[in-house]
């Protein structure tokens, strides 16, 4: 029997996480006749897709990320709890906090997103972070800017070099757009601002494993980014599979790259809340979904986002943002239906394009048969993002720091923040 309530009591909906599927399915429901406890262990809501604006000190963390309370303080039927859930049980509807106990719930909706996945290999996390919060992004801008820093003092040629070498791992969007912005940043912002070495001789380096960058794009989309990157002055490396990360560099099958900044874009994993629905999980650890976007046994239970494993015409929904607004709203829309009796609807995606940055007026974009590169995909690139950026104020912030950007090639976030050091960890 589903939990269907038949009493005079409102439905109480939980929503596990404040990312863009969570907080679209809680702004879906403003109106509907139920009460919303939206969970989350960050007090803001984050725009990643601009994440590694802030990693490479184009944007600063405020200008992308906004307090979940500010945005849901004019929804009365919405409170916001600063908690982190550990663990779900679907058979009692309960949510186990790690400090504030449990929660219980009528309809559940869960949107906690992924992390960083090293394919078996944790221990290089402390030399090569990932970029999934604005803690890693803070991270990675002061290990980027504190490598100059270091070069500019190293006596030996050979060291120095290694500390002006950079290399990113992974070839999806996010290794693209890292690799491209430190490509720029040591030919057109730094060029100028050190006195024994030269940032423009830097060598960023963007290491795929497989045949071509951006594998989710058509191969000329993916053949024109590469070009782009490799114009910026950026070395692609595809067909290279890593073996080993150290903090002195890159070991590839056959290869090594000496490098003292090594950052990580190959691959997630799921949430590690999805080990507790009790459901088998796929590969990366994601919950496969019902069409209904329900966990199967658990009908009340919704799914949504990066952690969410769902097929539509024989093909995975991707584990982008427009993909988690779109199941936000459905799972909103769905749990309104069961409260009512209904039966619930089957999700559809609608796939609004593709669009990755590579540099200054430099992107690939694809909207169905449509394939823009150049200024015209940085434009429509641009737009997009500042119009779902949420909030005046940060697409106010946001449009002034890239006009700003664009005319001088500065970068006014360029500040190294906490300990100065010690760089990352050394060998035994």
């Amino acid at each position: 029997m589903s939990a269907i309530i038949t009493h005079d009591r409102k439905p109480h909906v939980v929503v596990l996480g404040g990312g863009f599927g969570g907080l679209y399915a809680t702004r879906a429901l403003a109106r509907a006749p139920v009460t919303v406890t939206v969970v989350d262990s960050k007090n803001h809501h984050l725009f990643q897709p601009l994440l590694y604006q802030v990693a490479t000190a184009a944007l600063s963390p405020g200008d992308i990320a906004v307090p979940i309370r500010r945005i849901l303080r004019s929804q009365k039927n919405a409170t916001v709890m600063l908690a982190k859930a550990l663990a779900i049980d679907t058979a009692n509807k309960r949510v186990t906090l790690e400090v504030d106990g449990q929660l219980d719930y009528d309809f559940l909706v869960v949107a906690t997103g992924a992390t960083h996945s090293y394919f078996g290999h944790d221990a290089w996390h402390a030399f090569a972070p990932g970029l999934k919060s604005i803690e890693d992004a803070l991270d990675i801008r002061k290990r980027v800017l504190i490598a100059y820093e270091h070069a500019e003092r190293e006596p030996d040629p050979l060291v120095q070099k290694e500390w002006l070498t950079f290399v990113v791992v992974g070839g999806g969007p996010t290794g693209v757009e890292l690799a491209g912005a430190l490509a720029e940043i040591s030919r057109h912002v730094l060029d100028e601002d050190f006195r024994r070495i030269d940032p423009t001789s830097a060598r960023v380096v963007l290491v795929e494993a497989g045949r071509r960058v951006l594998p989710s794009f058509t191969p000329g989309s993916s053949a024109r980014a590469k070009e782009q990157l490799e114009k910026l002055g950026a070395e692609v490396l595809l067909g290279a599979r890593v073996t080993d990360i150290d903090a002195r560099g890159v070991t590839l099958e056959g290869h090594r790259i000496e490098a003292r900044t090594v950052l990580w874009a190959a691959g997630v994993a799921a949430s590690p809340l999805a080990r507790t629905l009790g459901v088998p999980l796929d590969r990366a650890g994601r919950v496969p979904v019902l069409p209904d976007l329900t966990v199967p046994g658990a009908p009340d239970v919704f799914v949504i986002g990066d952690l969410a494993a769902l097929e539509q015409d024989k093909m995975p929904v991707p584990g982008v943002a427009p993909a988690a607004m779109q199941e936000g709203r459905h799972a909103a829309r769905n749990i309104v239906r069961r409260a009512r009796g209904e039966a619930a609807l089957a999700f559809r995606y609608r796939d609004k394009g593709s669009l990755a940055t590579i540099g200054r007026v430099s992107a690939v974009a694809e909207f169905g048969s449509i394939e823009l590169s150049g200024l015209i995909a940085w434009l429509a690139w641009l737009f997009i993002h500042v119009l779902f950026l949420i909030g005046f104020r940060n697409r106010y912030l946001v449009l002034s720091e890239w006009a700003w950007g664009y005319v001088t090639y500065e970068r006014g976030a360029r500040l190294i923040t906490g300990a100065n050091g010690p760089p990352p960890p050394a060998l035994p």
